[in-house]
C-alpha cells in the first residue's frame, strides 16, 4: 500500500529555508533497515516515520546513515504533517513516543511549541584535533549527552567558520555545537552544527542542540527565555525556554511537497 511522505521546511517560515524533514505516515511498523534505506534515499537531515498508537503516535528518526535518539526538526515536521492533514484536532497535543520517552508539539501564537527534554552541559577538555578542524580557537568547550558545546568569542567567528569535516568525523560525539553570544538584537545566540559522525556535515537548523543550548546559555545569560538563531547557510530561528529539566523549542514549518512511497 503507498504511504504519505511530505517535505516539509522545519524552523523556516517559507520554502527552502529551515531545516527539510521528509515524514512518513506508516499503516503498520516496518523494519528499521527498510526506514534506513528510505532516509538514505531521501537524503535530508532527518527522516521521519510514524505510527499511530493508543494516546499519540510512536516516532523515529534516520539521518541518511543512522538511527538518532533524539531530533527537534523532524518532530517539528511530524506535529506540521499531523495538524496540517487532519490527523490531529487544532488544539491538540501532538504526543509522540519515542526513544527519549515522551515528546509533545502544541500550536500556540501561529507558532509550534515541542516540550523536550534538557540536555545540560559541564566543561570538557577539548578531543585532540578540534581546534584544528574548526579552525578556530574556543573561549569554553563542555558536552552534553550527545554533543561537544564549542563557545567562540564572537558571533562573526561563528559564522565565519570553514571546518574540516574529515577531521571531525573522528570526534566521539554526535556532532559539534559551535556557539556565541549575539551580536546584538532580536539573537541572544548564535549557532552552527557540525555532525559528519552521523552523515550530516552540516545541519541547517537543529532543534535538539537547543535542549543544550538553552541550559547553556541560561547559566551564561542568567536568563530562562531566548530568541536563537541557527547560522547555516539555509539559517532558522528558535524560540528557546528553559523550564527545570524541560527545554520548550519554538518554531515554524512549511510543506514543500507531497507524496507516496510505493
Amino acid at each position: 500500500m503507498p504511504l504519505h511522505l511530505h517535505h516539509i521546511d522545519a524552523f523556516a517560515d517559507r520554502p527552502f529555508a529551515g531545516n527539510p524533514a521528509a515524514v512518513c505516515l506508516l499503516e503498520h511498523s516496518m523494519d528499521a533497515g527498510w526506514m534506513q534505506s528510505v532516509a538514505a534515499e531521501m537524503n535530508l537531515s532527518e527522516t521521519a516515520f510514524l505510527l499511530r498508537d493508543d494516546d499519540g503516535f510512536q516516532l523515529q528518526w534516520f539521518t541518511p546513515e543512522v538511527e538518532v535518539d533524539l531530533c527537534g526538526h523532524a518532530t517539528l515536521a511530524s506535529a506540521h504533517f499531523l495538524w496540517q492533514e487532519d490527523h490531529l484536532k487544532p488544539k491538540a497535543t501532538a504526543r509522540f513516543h519515542t526513544k527519549s520517552g515522551l515528546l509533545t508539539a502544541r500550536q500556540r501564537d501561529g507558532w509550534i511549541e515541542l516540550d523536550f527534554p534538557a540536555k545540560p552541559t559541564a566543561p570538557a577538555q577539548p578531543p585532540p584535533g578540534l581546534a584544528v578542524a574548526l579552525g578556530a580557537s574556543p573561549v569554553a568547550v563542555a558536552r552534553s549527552e550527545f554533543d561537544y558545546v564549542v563557545e567562540l568569542a564572537s558571533e562573526e567567528a561563528v559564522r565565519a567558520l570553514e571546518p574540516d569535516f574529515r577531521a571531525l568525523r573522528v570526534v566521539n560525539a554526535r556532532g559539534v555545537i559551535v556557539t556565541a553570544r549575539g551580536a546584538g538584537a532580536p539573537y541572544d545566540f548564535i549557532s552552527r552544527f557540525f555532525g559528519p559522525a552521523v552523515g550530516i556535515n552540516e545541519d541547517p537548523v537543529t532543534g535538539s542542540a537547543h535542549c543544550a543550548l538553552g541550559p547553556y546559555w541560561s547559566e551564561r545569560l542568567g536568563k530562562s527565555s531566548f530568541l536563537a538563531y541557527q547560522a547555516s547557510a539555509r539559517g532558522g530561528v528558535v524560540r528557546v525556554t528553559v523550564d527545570d529539566d524541560r527545554v520548550r523549542l519554538g518554531g515554524t514549518a512549511v510543506t514543500v511537497s507531497k507524496g507516496m512511497l510505493e
